[in-house]
């Protein structure tokens, strides 16, 4: 007698269990997505002891007819795909025909269905795999699937199940990701009586992003679109300063499936590239829509991962899709960016109590704005009846205030004007003397030159000896930092500009303090100058041979034999960073040429490390990865640091060149450049503004 035989349907069935049902959630997910697939708007779900004891899914769909339930519960039976064509075309979450038969197996399960709206129904019970019932009953249209003591024939399985808590947040997991992925269908979630989870069914995307993630993170959201020949997307997408420890928070849709997919994960992280920091993860909502025959499902039991057809176009449309979003806005946090709303408005403003004799309401007291007519005409139209009293003497202007009051806005008397001219003056020699200085910017109009600030700016500082400037000149402190010219691209109009900035001074060595009408903004030094320097380098990586210089004395690096050898092979790419590398001996390399925009002092170190990422990557070297890696070592080696003394000439230049950067608001690691307290912030902490 043979020794291979058949194994029987129900011992099949457990198997089958193994890789289909891994878990409560795996029930619940197979339960949802037959639900889905009937076309169900209402689908209720309710367990208990995290699945483990109860697990019921009602839905209102189509329902299954009374000659097909028991049929429903055998292997491989379905009624979404019949011939093999159908696979290269699946439209629908099931079509394996595994999931009711392996649930059964390891559960007690009872199915009642009614695929009319008459109120006739059938219910089936099942144990083990065993049909135990199977009658007529009442119920309305639609599908009551219970499963109770899941896993209690199969004790090896129960017996590694987690904590309840943790199945209970795999379960919730997915179904948020359902609802998310299905806004159109009202979804309710109970654990032991308590509701985790209601959805409306509205259709609207956004009311369930704030039914799963909060209101507040809602309000945050970024819509995003996009469309080719083969792909749409929709979806939401995070400010970069609402980020993840992780990547739970990215949940990728195809044709209305919830799917891991390691290519849109990487197209996010791509569009996000500089605004996030090191190990942290945008909130993402992006579904995809396309034809069932660009995307082959049948590749996991779980059904979770999924393979693309023109998987570069589709990655290509989802990083210019968000890169575009991400464009268009001002990425400059503030203390309550993520948790308030902006009052265009205070509801209250605070009462100021006068001890000065009340004036009736006129421009008297607005602060005067001398132009030219006010200069010709001493007594203009505007001022007719306001109560200002002027005195024509010689076509000069006096102005004669009457109380304590109008003296703080009394408009300049000539003297004033010719002191503005003179600040106006001075303010022109100091922009001068910044540009003749040490702290030298490019006479080519090239703003992307790194500051020579590798060593703390005060060495840098400007004389100041050699500016003359009137002797009676009074520092001009309220000039704005104007932008200085740059030989990039004429930025998009659509997008937002950056603040224009009046420098106020330096806190602690490390922050520069500036204002604007919106508000106050601190700004990090040090990630100020390595955003700069990084465009600066990532520009200079890109054509490294016509900044390369020849070595009197060439540089050694030395490394073990194994990395030598690996090296050896890698001279080409070294070449094309525009360095000039050639063995020399079995472990000792000769650097005859290097960039020559390479910070100074820090060259062996950067090649040494250049050197290291080339031999990290070995066969999947990615040259545009190299690039950024070396423009940000570079960067980072050139910039100046926290503690750092900087004086008002050097800061208004750093603020100056980081506002013709092409994104001025993140680091190239992802940390803030800038943040932002609004005035409206400012009053609210003072308690000038009451609501």
């Amino acid at each position: 007698m043979g020794k291979i035989k058949v194994l029987d349907e129900q011992l099949a069935n457990q198997i089958a269990a193994g890789e289909v049902v891994e878990r409560p959630a795996s029930v619940v997910k197979e339960l949802i997505e037959n639900a889905v697939d009937a076309g169900s708007t209402t689908i209720d779900i309710s367990i208990e002891e995290g699945g483990l004891t109860l697990i019921k899914v009602i839905d209102n769909g189509y329902g299954i007819e009374a000659s097909d339930i028991v049929t429903a519960f055998q292997r491989h039976a379905t009624s979404k795909i019949s011939t093999s064509s159908d696979l290269f075309r699946i439209a629908s979450l099931g079509f394996r025909g595994e999931a009711l038969p392996s649930i059964a197996a390891v559960s007690r399960l009872q199915c009642t269905s009614s695929d009319t709206a008459t109120g006739l129904a059938r219910r089936i019970v099942i144990e083990g795999g065993k049909v135990t019932i199977d009658e007529p009953a009442n119920a309305p249209q639609g599908t009551e699937m219970t499963v109770r003591d899941l896993f209690y024939n199969t004790p090896a399985r129960l017996k590694y199940m987690k904590a309840i808590q943790t199945e209970l947040g795999h379960i919730s997991d997915y179904v948020n990701r359902i609802a998310l992925a299905h806004p159109g269908i009202a979804i309710t979630f109970k654990h032991n009586g308590n509701v985790l989870l209601r959805t409306l069914g509205s259709g609207d995307r956004l009311q369930v992003i704030a039914a799963v993630y909060g209101s507040n993170t809602a309000k945050v959201m970024l819509p995003v679109e996009a469309e080719t020949s083969d792909y749409e997307l929709r979806g939401f997408i995070s400010k970069p300063e609402l980020t993840r420890a992780n990547r739970n928070g990215i949940t990728a849709i195809v044709n209305g499936r919830y799917i891991r997919s390691h290519t849109i994960n990487q197209a996010l992280l791509q569009a996000y590239h500089t605004l996030l920091p090191i190990n942290r993860y945008p909130l993402v909502i992006l579904e995809l829509g396309m034809h069932p025959s660009l995307l082959d499902v049948n590749v996991h039991p779980s059904k979770m991962e999924v393979r693309f057809s023109k998987e570069p176009e589709l990655r290509m449309m989802i990083e210019d899709a968000i890169k575009a979003v991400l464009r268009g806005q001002r990425h400059i946090p503030g203390p309550e960016s993520l948790t308030k709303t902006e009052r265009s408005k205070p509801l209250f403003v605070q009462d100021a109590i006068s001890f000065h004799r009340p004036e009736p309401a006129s421009d008297a007291f607005k602060p005067f704005q001398p132009n030219q007519s006010n200069l010709s005409n001493p007594i203009s139209q505007s001022n007719k009846g306001s109560g200002l009293s002027y005195k024509p003497q010689n076509m000069e202007r006096e102005y004669v205030p009457r109380n304590a009051a109008e003296k703080l806005y009394a408009p300049p008397s000539t003297a004033d004007l010719d002191q503005m001219a003179v600040r106006e003056a001075s303010g022109a020699w100091e922009q001068s003397a910044v540009a003749s200085s040490d702290v030298r910017l490019s006479n080519e109009g090239n703003s992307l030159e790194p500051l020579p600030l590798a060593f703390p700016l005060d060495t840098a500082a400007v004389d100041r000896s050699e500016v003359s400037l009137p002797t009676d000149a009074v520092p001009y402190t309220d000039a704005p930092v104007a932008k200085l010219p740059s030989d990039e691209d004429a930025p998009n109009e659509s997008e937002p500009a950056f603040p224009e900035l009046y420098w106020i001074g330096q806190h602690h060595g490390t922050y520069i303090v500036a204002q604007s009408e919106e508000g106050l903004y601190l700004i990090d030094q040090h990630a100020a100058h390595e955003r700069i320097n990084y465009e600066y380098y990532y520009q200079k990586f890109g054509n490294p041979e016509a900044a390369s210089q020849q070595l009197l004395v060439p540089l050694t690096l030395e490394f073990t034999a194994g990395e030598a050898s690996q090296l050896r092979d890698l001279i080409p790419l070294f070449a094309q960073a525009g360095v000039e590398l050639e063995p020399f001996g079995l472990q000792t390399f000769l650097v005859r040429s290097y960039p020559e925009w390479m910070p100074q002092g820090e060259e062996q170190s950067l090649l040494e490390e250049m050197a290291e990422l080339l031999i990290a990557e070995r066969k999947s070297i990615d040259i545009a990865k190299l690039r950024e890696k070396a423009a940000i070592m570079c960067s980072c080696k050139a910039s100046i640091k926290a503690n750092d003394r900087m004086n008002r000439e050097e800061g208004e230049t750093l603020l100056a060149r980081l506002s013709n950067c092409k994104q001025p608001y993140t680091c190239p690691h992802g940390r803030p450049i800038i943040v932002h307290l609004s005035t409206y912030q400012l009053e609210k902490m003072f308690k000038r503004v009451m609501s």
